[in-house]
């Protein structure tokens, strides 16, 4: 590989599961953004979230593919947020391919139905409330991407696959 491929999406797209499958077909290091960022501030996101607020967050987040952008080339699972700056976007595609995985709602509502840790969710675990929240961010992950690619009825191994023969080409 000779750039990075950044995955951005909505949760239960497949950025995580995805993010596996490259790194087996390329054999690729493979970095989840949320990891590194709870790793490197010894702290969990929620409580950065708690302690000091979004802005924190969102600084911690620009510092992840800043240092993340420097290294080589890998596969990069990002955090929902990841292309809500400006700059995060423009660092990722100087070096690398932004791909944007999506799903339908009711796509997501069937992978994330029985996850407890999903905030953003809960007490609202519905394809109603999961489409608002898809709709609030569309335009940010459009905008951002280099390649979008829908994982519905889709195997792993096919969406890995699509994202390498694209990302190459």
């Amino acid at each position: 590989m000779t750039q990075h491929i950044y995955l951005i999406g909505f949760m239960g797209t497949g950025k995580t599961t995805i993010s596996h499958k490259l790194q087996e077909l390329t054999g690729a290091n493979e970095v989840d953004m949320d990891a590194w960022i709870v790793e490197k501030n010894e702290m969990s996101i929620n409580d950065m979230f708690e302690k000091y607020g979004e802005t924190y967050f969102r600084d911690r987040e620009t510092d992840a593919v800043r240092e993340i952008s420097q290294t080589e080339p890998a596969i990069v699972s990002c955090g929902g947020g990841a292309v809500l700056r400006d700059q995060n976007t423009q660092m990722m595609k100087e070096t690398g391919k932004i791909v944007l995985l999506t799903a339908t709602p009711e796509t997501v509502y069937e992978r994330v139905k029985d996850s407890t840790d999903r905030p953003l969710l809960n007490g609202n675990m519905n394809v109603e409330h999961i489409a608002k929240l898809m709709e609030k961010r569309r335009e940010l992950y459009v905008n951002a991407c280099d390649i979008k690619v829908a994982t519905d009825r889709k195997t792993p191994q096919e969406i890995a696959e699509e994202i390498l023969k694209i990302s190459q080409g």
